[in-house]
């Protein structure tokens, strides 16, 4: 991948005006809701999988015309802020990881939000040192985490990009002016957080004339159209130290928070080696701390292949069983000792040591579910003493949700990417003419002080997102991730599960009912589980929700080791699409 390249002035505005017009249909002027087919495709040059068609459209296009797939992450970002603003945008962050093929390398860009300098660790708690409920909590200027993600994509650009931002940005700028179809997902997340919006100029936006936005009605973001122009002529410092930035330090400051323009200035992204394990002969490359998302699926598949998942049917009962005693392990092991890196040690070694998950594994009883699942001691496999005990939580946060989209190109490059405001919009504050909704991603923290995971200036909440490559003989063959809060990691481990133990193909792996459980004895469900399944799992011990729900929004790319074709595959829990470069649809 080549540097970034800089370029300004009006012939750049004039070149971007007539040359970025996308072919066949204009982004700007929306398009029809995805049919099915529209979830997976096959390239030779490259794909896309993205949560929205526009996104897709405008990501495609960037490869069509040369770019690589960090130029096609950087504008696809952009164009998930316009099409899906409930989920990502600028106001947030995230985790991007690339694989250059020329190098052979896996790096992470870690655009994480960070607490201000004023953050406290009993800043959630009332006077009284009572948990402040989470609808309050969430929607509070404490709730905003420094944003990281437009200096994440500015740095990605920098190190492997061939287009400069300008540029890529562009088709954002349309898109936001002109207005975009409200599809299925976007009306209904608008529906159910109307009291949200209306509390900030959110409701402008959104809930213009008062009535929240259908779907099929057009979607307008002049105030968002105007920022990203702004951007596009003075570049990310605008944002961290110019007008922009300024803004959003008010607006938190009158939202109750405690944000400077001075905590924007400092705002600083880490580039990150990915953490590795291995399944069924698969290298995992995935997230290490501060998200907890690599380590806790990592385990999971570690302990289910001990278990020997693969002699059981993918809708046997004693394959759900094994799958959420695994869980409950892993997540016990996950709240009590991942946390930001640089403020707390994480035993990572010890986590994943083969001996210290036999050990978990061996605690699994493969007839009825453990009701006194406790962490491990992964300190005695680290080579060091435990630094201190978690502090038990009251875990009243409901999953968050995000987005995850990927990207591979002509020449061996992959982005996993998975970005976001945290809750749906976030805060629900927007900033006053800008169109920038800012995150609730400081809610990620324990709200109770004690522990890895607590409030303290500068720290990264501790996150559940699990940007995966997998690869085989040290050839990538996949990319996975999922939005989803604490839900991630089970949507990630699952179909990861799906396609290399029981040989599915991505779709049919992305769409297998899926479950969650982190803690004994309840169980989140997809439609699809059989009735004598979960009968008999309750026999066992476990109780399920009364009735399903969607568990994240898996988008995958599998890389065809024979032929080298990409196959793409997008979640059907949404309208997400896939657009193979240089190759045919393939036949239904």
């Amino acid at each position: 991948m080549g540097k970034g390249k800089r370029m300004a002035g009006w012939s750049l505005v004039l070149l971007l005006v007539f040359s970025l017009a996308l072919p066949g249909v204009s982004v700007a002027e929306g398009t029809m809701p995805p049919s099915g087919d529209k979830q997976v495709d096959v390239g030779r040059n490259g794909m896309v999988v993205t949560a929205t068609e526009e996104a897709s459209r405008v990501g495609a296009h960037v490869l069509r015309k040369g770019g690589n797939a960090v130029d096609a992450a950087v504008a696809i970002q952009f164009a998930l802020q316009v099409s899906e603003p409930m989920m990502s945008g600028i106001g947030g962050g995230g985790f991007m990881m690339v694989y250059e093929k020329r190098r052979d390398r896996v790096t992470i860009i870690d655009s994480r939000e960070r607490a201000p300098a004023g953050a406290t660790p009993d800043m959630f708690l009332d006077e009284n040192g009572r948990i402040i409920p989470f609808a309050v909590r969430s929607t509070h200027g404490n709730a905003v985490g420094v944003p990281g993600t437009l200096m994440g994509l500015d740095t990605a650009l920098k190190r492997w990009g061939t287009r400069p931002m300008a540029e890529l940005i562009q088709p954002s700028i349309r898109m936001a002016d002109r207005g975009v179809r409200v599809n299925r997902v976007l009306a209904q997340a608008i529906q159910d957080h109307q009291e949200k919006l209306s509390r900030t100029p959110a409701k402008d936006v959104f809930l213009p004339d008062g009535e929240p936005l259908q779907e099929g009605d057009r979607l307008v973001q002049k105030d968002l159209a105007k920022t990203f122009r702004t951007i596009q002529w003075y570049g990310p410092s605008v944002f961290y130290r110019g007008k922009i930035g300024a803004k959003i330090a008010d607006t938190v400051q009158e939202y109750g928070g405690t944000m400077t323009r001075a905590d924007l200035a400092r705002y600083r992204l880490t580039i990150d080696e990915p953490v590795r394990g291995s399944f069924q002969g698969y290298e995992i490359v995935t997230m290490p701390p501060p998200s907890s998302g690599g380590i806790t699926a990592l385990q999971i598949l570690t302990m289910l292949e001990d278990q020997h998942i693969g002699q059981y049917d993918v809708r046997s009962p004693e394959k759900y069983h094994l799958f959420a005693e695994a869980s409950r392990l892993a997540y016990a092991d996950r709240g009590t000792y991942i946390g930001d890196p640089a403020f707390v040690t994480v035993p990572q070694r010890g986590m994943l040591h083969p001996d210290y998950l036999r050990e978990r594994s061996a605690l699994i009883d493969r007839e009825q579910a453990n009701p006194h699942v406790e962490p491990g001691d992964p300190w005695a496999y680290q080579g060091g003493s435990a630094t201190g005990e978690a502090t038990r939580q009251e875990d009243d946060r409901p999953g968050g949700e995000t987005t995850h989209f990927t990207v591979a190109d002509r020449w061996g490059n992959l982005v996993s990417y998975t970005t976001t405001i945290e809750q749906l919009f976030g805060t629900g504050i927007m900033v006053p003419g800008t169109g920038i909704l800012l995150n609730n991603e400081l809610t990620d923290f324990d709200a109770r002080p004690g522990g890895p995971n607590e409030v303290q200036p500068g720290k990264r909440p501790m996150s559940s997102m699990t940007p995966t490559i997998v690869f085989q003989g040290g050839n990538p063959v996949m990319t996975v991730g999922s939005p989803g809060g604490p839900t991630i990691i089970a949507s990630v481990a699952q179909t990861i599960l799906n396609v290399l133990e029981y040989d599915m193909a991505l779709k049919d792996a992305i769409e297998e009912p899926r479950i969650y459980t982190n803690a004994y004895p309840n169980i989140r469900w997809e439609p699809g589980i059989p009735d004598d399944v979960r009968a008999d799992l309750e026999a066992r011990g476990h109780r399920f929700e009364a009735a399903p729900r969607d568990i994240g929004n898996v988008n995958a790319i599998w890389i065809d080791p024979a032929t080298g074709l990409y196959h793409g595959a997008a979640d059907s829990t949404r309208e997400g699409v896939a657009i193979g470069i240089g190759g045919k649809r393939p036949r239904r």
